[in-house]
């Protein structure tokens, strides 16, 4: 068979033990199971209210139930452990079936809802919920919640911290399915955090770099002490500072000196060549314009002495 038909199948034999446990059990206050293969057998661990009824007198009932578990459910070698359940309204088990009974029974929906969750917050559970699902009050199925305290839905705190619980009533109108979750007080979440009073800092806040608690709680230091301690130099005297400015002037003065002489200036011969190519060229564009415009002043004189003779 493969792994995962074979979880499969245990999870459906898981489901029909816990479904024929709490048909068995329901008048002792079945609160849940847990069970476990060994090599010597299968260890089934019973949660209930009343672990008398369980056992039966002389234990004819847990006889029965061990020689059912052989014959209908193919466990080998059974062996069941039956628990008391301390606080019968902190399992979300017990509670679900307790307010399935009141609501069959007659009780109002809403009385009950609040009785049921006012008792589990008195037995100190953090946070719960109940859900009612179904033909509540009329033909038509609604869903009703009653809310106390701090509640998971998601993540890994809803699986693992979450006790969660599932009743039925059977009613006249029709079914009336409950559910019930709780966190109970022991339960650790990861958001939870202390306030501790009355103590002492040093004993919870590490030092650094030798500093106590008190200095680090001081802040940081005002004036000389901040700049000296972040790296900065304590103002000079007016003597230090004309020397700061004496060296400073001398620096720029070397560095301008060096960046001039840096600098390719054109010899005298090349300058001579220069300036004679220059003036040439410049004489020739004045040439070139003048005669332009002598020639533009020509033509307009021509044109304006035709037009005379023509009037």
């Amino acid at each position: 068979m493969a792994d995962e038909q074979q979880f499969i199948e245990d999870g459906l034999q898981r489901t029909q033990i816990d479904e024929f446990f709490a048909d068995e059990l329901g008048r002792a206050g079945y609160g849940g199971m847990d069970v476990a293969k060994t090599p010597m057998g299968t260890q089934i661990v019973l949660k209930a209210e009343k672990p008398g009824m369980v056992i039966g007198k002389g234990g004819k009932n847990i006889r029965k139930i061990t020689s059912t578990l052989e014959s209908e459910f193919g466990l080998d070698d059974p062996q069941v452990d039956v628990q008391e359940v301390e606080e019968p309204d902190l399992n979300a088990r017990i509670v679900a079936d307790r307010l399935g009974n009141a609501l069959e029974r007659g009780w109002y929906f809403r009385k009950a809802g609040h009785t049921t969750i006012d008792r589990i917050m008195e037995a100190g559970a953090k946070g719960a919920e109940i859900v009612l699902s179904g033909k509540v009050t009329g033909a038509r199925s609604r869903v009703e919640k009653f809310n106390r305290g701090y509640i998971k839905h998601n993540g890994e705190p809803a699986e693992d911290i979450v006790d969660s619980g599932v009743g039925v009533a059977v009613m006249k109108l029709g079914t009336i399915g409950v559910q019930v979750k709780i966190i109970p007080p022991e339960a650790e979440l990861p958001d939870d955090f202390e306030i501790y009073e009355d103590v002492e800092v040093e004993d919870y806040v590490a030092d650094t770099d030798g500093e106590s608690v008190e200095e680090l709680l001081e802040g940081e230091p005002e004036g000389e002490d901040a700049a000296t301690e972040h790296g900065a130099q304590a103002p000079a005297d007016d003597a230090d500072d004309e020397d700061l400015a004496a060296d400073v002037d001398e620096e720029v003065v070397e560095e301008a000196a060096d960046e001039f002489e840096e600098v390719e200036t054109p010899s005298d011969e090349d300058a001579d060549v220069d300036i004679d190519d220059v003036e040439e060229s410049i004489e020739e564009d004045l040439d070139e314009e003048t005669a332009a415009e002598a020639e533009e002043l020509m033509d307009e004189m021509d044109n304006a002495d035709e037009e005379a003779d023509d009037e």
